[in-house]
């Protein structure tokens, strides 16, 4: 019941400082997941890639992944209660409090100070992913290259949805992911 308790409150404290939503909230989980040892990095990247790609809040799909690689389904039950009941209990007092707490000049001033941060946390999120996927050739400590773990396959399927990007404006991030998951299944499984 301990470790339940434990994995409740890791993901009440990471619901409780989460700003700009789910990505924004990736580098605190690094932190206090991987860190703290509860996962390796290799793991927590693909729970990220699984939480994108299935239906639901990013952060709920998050918190439920790693609860039920720590504890099964009831810890499932325990991380994702934690992860959201801080955003719960927030709105709730927003709501109640209505437009006297959004008008607020310090409410205002805070907010207007969180963006940045916001931005920096779900750029860092961007340049680790790159780095771990498309990337693992670069050691970063050492800043030795090892060519042989080059994933080409990966930058493919990365420039191809930022060309998509760029280039079409009728292009949704559904059709993205499951572009992606077309161009995985073509460049992994048979390339």
């Amino acid at each position: 019941m301990l470790e339940l308790l434990q994995l409740f409150w890791l993901f009440f404290k990471i619901g409780l400082f989460t700003f700009g939503g789910g990505y924004a909230m990736i580098p605190l989980m690094q932190s206090e997941i991987v860190g703290g040892g509860m996962i390796d990095a290799e793991l927590f990247v693909d729970f990220i890639a699984i939480s994108e790609s299935t239906p639901g809040p990013f952060a709920v799909n998050m918190a439920t992944f790693i609860g039920m690689n720590q504890a099964g389904f009831i810890g499932a039950m325990f991380t994702t209660l934690g992860v959201i009941l801080p955003s719960f209990l927030i709105i709730l007092l927003i709501a109640s409090l209505g437009s006297r707490f959004l008008d607020s000049k310090y409410v205002k001033h805070a907010f207007r100070g969180l963006k940045p941060a916001v931005i920096g946390l779900v750029l860092s999120v961007a340049l680790m992913l790159a780095i771990r996927k498309v990337l693992p050739m670069v050691d970063l400590k050492t800043f030795h290259f090892n060519l042989t773990e080059f994933d080409y396959k990966g930058l493919i399927i990365m420039a191809v949805i930022l060309g998509l990007t760029k280039l079409s404006k009728k292009m949704t991030p559904i059709g993205m992911i499951v572009l992606s998951a077309i161009l995985g299944l073509i460049l992994y499984g048979i390339i």
